[in-house]
């Protein structure tokens, strides 16, 4: 995953030459603002930072200086150069001044290069005009023009590593650096397993519970009507309506286990895809779900896919069971690389997004790096937004 993504920062817009040249010309003067805030400030507070009862209240007099010259330059590569950093994250006090200590330097630095490349510039105009005055000859001009060549060309790629640079510096300081991004991401893969774990054993529980309170029940039932038509001293007719109550409760035992193996993994997903995986769901809901789907085009990841189908179909469930639900409408939309599943109904509200049900689908959405969106205010309606990335 990307660092942008990460950091969760908006898209980095386009921007002109002119504007990352002015950017760092504007660059170059804030370097020479820190040079005297260093000069200065660590003139006057050299005395105070040596005695070690006044280092701490000094170092934090001269840190909050290098903040506030931080925070120029965090505008300035906002302004020209369209960075977008975490606004939640703040640097430290340290990190601040060793940032506003590098940036002085790179800045000085390239000020410097700037300047050897005008006077170059003004060099080859002074050639130039020598040469149509025929002050100088064609040999002397080819000279000095290879050479120029050669320092242009060391002179721009000084600054192009002293952009590039600046940019690596100011992402050091103003969002997390990679190791910080690095530990993120490994934070939040260790809590998403955990999570995809514990949603694992919660659904191998709820299976369970279906099966000895729906299943097993109802094959005992079976077990002792049979057991009561095998019996001697009953009527023709008294056994036939045995075999019949019989005949029905295997038809019951039958679609509820329908019902287990449809919650556990729908085979329609393999066999005939989403769409057809979602018709199911809504044949077998209590309450009228439309499904609109004409935005999902193309084929879908097989994890995508499956993500897509639990969330629907347990929010479905949780509509039409706990919700008093009237209706339920389902949205998959394909933006890009990410799918969308919105669901709505109309029922009185209240679902709790740290329930075990819920839970469970954001961990198997989180698992795939998706988002889930809940919405639930006491009186309806219940909204449900998944993000599913598709790459």
């Amino acid at each position: 995953m990307s660092p942008d993504a990460l950091l969760g920062s908006a898209p980095v817009q386009p921007t002109t030459v002119g504007r990352r040249g002015l950017g760092v010309v504007l660059g170059c003067g804030s370097a020479l603002a820190g040079l005297l805030y260093f000069a200065v400030a660590g003139t006057l507070l050299s005395p105070l930072l040596l005695w070690p009862r006044t280092r701490e209240r000094a170092l934090a007099v001269l840190t909050a200086g290098a903040r506030r010259l931080t925070t120029l330059e965090r505008r300035r590569r906002t302004a020209f150069f369209r960075d977008h950093f975490p606004p939640p994250y703040e640097a430290s006090g340290r990190k601040a001044l060793r940032y506003l200590a590098a940036r002085t330097y790179t800045g000085l630095l390239c000020a410097v290069v700037l300047a050897l490349i005008g006077f170059g510039a003004v060099l080859a105009v002074i050639f130039l005009v020598a040469l149509f005055r025929g002050r100088i000859g064609w040999a002397d001009l080819l000279g000095q023009a290879i050479l120029g060549g050669a320092l242009l060309f060391l002179g721009v790629q000084g600054l192009v590593s002293l952009y590039a640079a600046d940019a690596r510096l100011a992402r050091e300081c103003f969002g997390p650096s990679e190791r910080e991004l690095l530990q993120r991401r490994i934070d939040e893969l260790a809590t998403s397993r955990a999570a995809v774990v514990l949603a694992v054993d919660t659904e191998r529980r709820r299976i369970e519970r279906d099966l000895h309170d729906g299943v097993q029940q109802r094959l005992v039932a079976l077990a002792m009507l049979l057991g009561r038509a095998r019996r001697g001293g009953r009527t023709p007719e008294q056994a036939e309506a045995l075999l019949v109550q019989a005949h029905q409760e295997s038809q019951d035992v039958l679609t509820e286990l329908r019902e287990v193996a449809w919650r556990v993994y729908p085979s329609a997903l393999d066999s005939l895809g989403l769409r057809e995986a979602l018709g199911g769901v809504a044949e077998r809901c209590a309450v009228p779900v439309r499904i609109e789907d004409g935005l999902l085009t193309g084929p879908l990841p097989r994890a995508v896919e499956t993500a897509a189908y639990f969330v629907v179909s347990e929010a479905v469930t949780n509509a039409a069971k706990h919700a008093s639900a009237g209706a339920v409408s389902v949205q998959l939309a394909l933006s890009g690389p990410v799918l969308t599943v919105h669901i709505r109904d109309d029922g009185v509200g209240g679902a709790d997004p740290a329930g075990s049900g819920l839970t469970g689908l954001r961990s198997r959405v989180e698992a795939l790096d998706g988002l889930l969106h809940i919405d639930s205010p006491l009186g309806g309606p219940t909204t449900v937004i998944a993000e599913l990335p598709c790459a």
